[in-house]
């Protein structure tokens, strides 16, 4: 199985010019944008190479919250390739504010041509940063919605030319919304937008006359598996890519198989996918969003009382955080407990009524979007 790293070896060394940007690269800047430039860039532009070779001269690399293993590879990667090496960075930003329940960071990347890539980091391993995905759910915009969108802006008034919007995980659905937040001005700059397994929106969001008008530009990308891309709703086209990994684990975008042109692509995602996606609407359908709030947030409570501030930390103990959790639990008041176990019952259910409309979906050049 080839995946980024691969095709960065067979690719590295052809330019932009000589074999066109494509969904690949766009996958390789997504991931891009969780290296830990902090640091590292400053005010003015930096290419990868010199980024690299700053954070390569502090020793050995740290595995540090964001990153994975692989990321030590595809950083060095990229410095070293002739096609990704001489691109400039700039303008980046990462901050986590637990108060606001917000976790955002981007980095824009001179692409050549006047195009500049906008990359929006997923979510990190912080429990802060997975609240405000699941707040996504009853609220919209989040905080780092409307922080991407003043990203754009702010990228859109400085830099001249072109704009390409990428994400991976909660960063595609940050790209989706700034895209159809923008000013028809800046709207008009942008040339496309990747959402690479990115959860969606809710349906008043998609009637937004800025969402439809650059709904055309948006290419989502997802696993065949998917989970984190089929939350919410989509009307965009998708493209299924395989996954060698299984369930949950195909998020990591490491999994992702792709040859020297692009993806190996499928026909369509699992009936796993379809009977997750189901089950997830449904039991969002039957929660009121003040439900979903008051949920999500003593659950988040309780995991936060562990004392843990990353899933790393929380899985590390996990004895210690299960005793804490339980603990928690107890000393919620009885309404409280009442509506959780309540909520999980709504979940079993949702799962048994989706169960028999599980369907083999077309394929993706067939349908219109994610949602029924």
């Amino acid at each position: 199985m080839a995946n980024i790293l691969d095709y960065l070896e067979w690719r590295g060394d052809l330019t932009l010019d000589q074999s066109p940007f494509c969904p690949v690269d766009s996958l390789i800047l997504c991931r891009a944008a969780y290296l830990p430039f902090d640091g590292i860039l400053g005010d003015a532009p930096m290419t990868f190479s010199e980024a690299a070779q700053r954070y390569f001269k502090k020793g050995t690399p740290h595995l540090g919250r964001l990153l994975m293993e692989q990321d030590v590879s595809l950083f060095q990667a990229l410095g070293e390739s002739r096609r990704f090496g001489g691109m400039a960075l700039s303008d980046y930003v990462n901050h986590l504010d637990p108060a606001e329940e917000e976790q955002f960071s981007a980095v824009t990347v001179a692409l050549g041509n006047g195009i500049r890539y906008l990359a929006y980091r997923g979510t990190d391993s912080t429990l802060v940063g997975w609240k405000e995905d699941f707040n996504m759910t009853f609220l919209t915009p989040v905080p780092a919605q409307r922080e991407g969108l003043d990203y754009l802006n702010y990228v859109a008034r400085k830099r001249r030319g072109a704009l390409m919007l990428g994400g991976h995980s909660k960063g595609g659905n940050l790209a989706v919304y700034a895209a159809a937040m923008a000013a028809p001005k800046v709207q008009g700059r942008i040339l496309e937008v990747h959402n690479n397994d990115g959860p969606g929106f809710d349906a008043e969001m998609l009637r937004q006359p800025g969402y439809q008008a650059v709904l055309g530009r948006i290419h989502t990308f997802l696993p065949q598996s998917s989970v984190i891309g089929m939350l919410l709703e989509h009307e965009e086209p998708y493209t299924v890519v395989h996954s060698v990994q299984r369930g949950l684990l195909q998020h990591d975008l490491y999994s992702w198989e792709v040859n020297r042109s692009g993806f190996r692509e499928m026909e369509t995602i699992t009936e796993s996918s379809q009977f997750v996606d189901r089950t997830l609407k449904n039991w969002l359908a039957a929660l009121a969003p003040i439900q979903r709030e008051r949920f999500l947030d003593v659950l988040y409570e309780v995991l936060s009382a562990t004392g843990a501030t990353t899933l790393s930390e929380l899985s590390a103990s996990w004895l210690r955080s299960a005793g804490t959790i339980l603990k928690g639990l107890k000393n919620v008041d009885a309404d409280t407990r009442r509506m959780i176990w309540q909520t999980l019952i709504q979940l079993m259910q949702a799962a048994r009524s989706s169960m028999p409309s599980i369907r083999m979906r077309r394929s993706p050049r067939q349908r219109k979007g994610l949602h029924d």
